[in-house]
């Protein structure tokens, strides 16, 4: 095993392709509070944006690439860190009368979770609370049996770390 593990400090930022970068802007700031922070910018057309969130959320970036933009829709490329259970259900109400389709706040694995909503371009983009209503003992791998249900099982069972 390599002893001399890289430092890291987070996510830097995530990048998104999209296929109109003035609709996209428009979505991720009406529903999610972002901010432009950089234009990125290419014979004198704007190509890109970097984002910024007032309270927290992560750096996002938007990249003018209609062809990626449709061939990755529906995925859910990134979850976004909500502190609590309270927070989450605010969230869910907001975007329920902004009028945005989403799944409502289910139980997850470790915490809740706000999966369903999508971006104009069709990625989902999930919510997941940094609040947890379960944890693994210390040592331990906590496993997890058909994690594309949102809802647990009850059959998750930590394992021993080898």
């Amino acid at each position: 095993m390599d002893t001399q593990v890289p430092q890291f400090d987070g996510v830097h930022h995530l990048k998104l392709p999209v296929s109109d970068l003035d609709r996209s802007l428009e979505w991720y700031q009406s529903r999610l509070g972002y901010a432009v922070a950089m234009e990125f910018r290419e014979s004198g057309k704007v190509m890109g944006l970097a984002l910024n969130h007032p309270d927290g959320g992560p750096r996002l970036a938007l990249r003018l690439d209609p062809g990626k933009a449709a061939s990755s829709s529906g995925f859910d490329y990134f979850s976004i860190g909500v502190p609590t259970k309270a927070a989450m259900e605010a969230l869910s109400t907001r975007l329920t009368q902004l009028g945005d389709a989403h799944a409502g706040v289910q139980v997850a694995s470790l915490g809740w979770i706000l999966p369903g909503l999508l971006d104009p371009d069709g990625h989902e983009i999930r919510f997941y609370t940094t609040e947890s209503h379960k944890k693994a003992p210390e040592g331990q791998v906590f496993v997890v049996e058909n994690a594309r249900r949102t809802a647990p099982s009850g059959n998750q069972e930590p394992l021993p770390r080898q």
